[in-house]
């Protein structure tokens, strides 16, 4: 979407950010968003940054999504990401159970820890459902975690793109619902959401939805 310079070129800027262990597929689903493409990628270094235009619900809307590394040596590198965030996608494989019973165990608890948004909008995401023969985790445990911690719910899969955009529309369409999230993404308010202060810059720690 192009725009100059002297126009504004979106409505609204969201903030979101992707977590869960490594190799449940967040850096794939988020290129088979943004690219329309599959990779089977290596696991981040760190944090992965893209940016995506969507018009969606008669807004222009600029995505800015953040895709953090899994492993465990990343995470207080992390922790920063997760202010201001207004939606929070949280994926595990359907196809590892570990990934699954980890949301609860370390990500949820991340959440609470770092966000900085009460009303923010979380998504669980189940990914990998093209390898249906090696699922161990069902659609209605799914369900149950995301009824438990108030989250949307959607299974999809990055290879072969089923619900993928779906999952991003929803997350996104839910924010444009609730207007303390969109008075915060308004292209009118002034901040700068490229340059992260380090985690030590602010003690301040809140809970989320």
């Amino acid at each position: 979407m192009e725009a100059s310079s002297s126009t504004v070129e979106f409505d609204y800027l969201f903030k979101l950010l992707m977590i869960g262990d490594s190799g449940v597929g967040k850096s794939s689903l988020l290129l088979s968003f943004t690219s329309d493409a599959f990779e089977d990628l290596s696991p981040t270094i760190g944090v992965d940054f893209k940016v995506k235009h969507v018009t969606l619900g008669g807004k222009k809307l600029k995505l800015a999504i953040w895709d953090t590394a899994g492993q465990e040596r990343f995470r207080t590198l992390t922790s920063s990401y997760y202010r201001g965030a207004q939606g929070i996608i949280m994926v595990y494989d359907v196809t590892r159970r570990d990934t699954f019973t980890n949301l609860s165990d370390i990500w949820a608890k991340e959440i609470d820890l770092y966000s900085t948004n009460q009303e923010c909008i979380k998504m669980l995401v189940g990914n990998k459902v093209d390898k249906e023969s090696e699922r161990v985790v069902s659609k209605k445990e799914g369900i149950d975690f995301a009824r438990e911690y108030g989250c949307l719910f959607i299974e999809c899969s990055a290879k072969t793109r089923v619900n993928v955009e779906q999952c991003f529309e929803e997350l996104v369409l839910k924010i444009l619902d609730t207007p303390s999230l969109l008075a915060e993404g308004s292209a009118g308010v002034k901040k700068n959401i490229f340059r992260q202060k380090p985690p030590e810059a602010d003690a301040s720690t809140s809970g989320c939805c």
